[in-house]
């Protein structure tokens, strides 16, 4: 029908349909139909596809705008959302294998143990963090970034952008970090990271020291030693840095991750919390302590 639509101008409907074996009734019953309840709700769920995927960085597939709209009251199926964002031609960020040397290890320093050997769970908030670094290409030269992640909730609690590695970048991470975490109690905080020279520096170790953090660093040769942590990087440069660059230099890059780790924290559904955000999933925690602690006291 669309194709006598288009060409109906130059040569006539009925020409048209007598090429085609067409009943010209038939055409004009068709463009003349009203739309049906599934075409009515098709558009106005693309409409609210739209709006998320746009509000979420571009990054999200099928299963989070679902996820999404589900939170919003949409009530919807999947198999729905993946036909309509196919139609719209939208589709979530995919991971690439792009990998830059940013781990220098010290061997000539002593080094901690490895106190979570692949394990990257925990109970609660503040039991272990993992630290490490990631680089971007700008046109101004490489940029380094760090993270400090908290495991319980995948919340990012402390970063910081650097044009070099020096200890300074991954130290002002951990003064954010811990920053953010002020007021709470730290002791026996497991911080664990690779055997970076920035981990592994005075400096550094002092200061987690002084937090009552015990430092932790996966053992050499092993791929899997900070999975949690290098996985996140994974993520960050396929949702930020290859999905929104190139980069200009330090100050775009550090300008989008201030956002980026806003929009991670606060709105970015985790199908390993649940599909909650960090911030939702931690607020959940404590709410539900304060009413353990509340119901024993009575």
């Amino acid at each position: 029908m669309s194709f006598i639509t288009a060409h109906k101008q130059r040569w006539g409907v009925e020409p048209i349909c007598r090429q085609l074996q067409i009943a010209p009734a038939t055409y004009y019953a068709v463009v003349n139909r009203l739309p049906s309840a599934r075409t009515l709700r098709d558009g106005e769920l693309q409409m609210a596809i739209q709006r998320v995927w746009r509000e979420h960085f571009g990054v999200y597939g099928a299963d989070k705008v679902w996820a999404q709209l589900n939170r919003e009251g949409v009530r919807v199926a999947r198999c729905t959302i993946e036909r309509l964002m196919r139609t719209l031609g939208l589709h979530g960020a995919v991971r690439g294998k792009t990998r830059v040397r940013t781990t220098v290890g010290d061997e000539t320093s002593g080094r901690p143990a490895d106190l979570v050997k692949r394990q990257f769970r925990a109970t609660a908030p503040n039991r272990l963090w993992v630290a490490d670094l990631t680089y971007v290409k700008t046109h101004a030269g490489w940029v380094y970034v760090a993270f400090i992640i908290d495991v319980f909730s995948r919340c990012i609690v402390g970063w910081q952008a650097s044009r070099s590695l020096r200890t300074d970048l991954a130290l002002d991470a951990l003064e954010m970090a811990l920053w953010r975490r002020r007021g709470r109690r730290l002791e026996g905080l497991i911080h664990h990271s690779d055997r970076g020279v920035q981990y592994l520096a005075i400096r550094y170790t002092e200061r987690l020291a002084e937090a009552g953090a015990v430092a932790s660093v996966g053992s050499r040769g092993d791929s899997y030693d900070n999975a949690l942590a290098e996985s996140f990087n994974g993520l960050y440069k396929t949702e930020l840095i290859h999905h929104r660059g190139p980069w200009c230099g330090l100050d775009a890059v550090e300008y989008a991750t201030l956002g980026y780790v806003d929009w991670f924290n606060q709105r970015r559904l985790h199908g390993e919390l649940g599909m909650l955000p960090p911030a939702e999933f931690e607020a959940l925690y404590y709410e539900q302590a304060r009413s353990v602690q509340l119901a024993s006291s009575q």
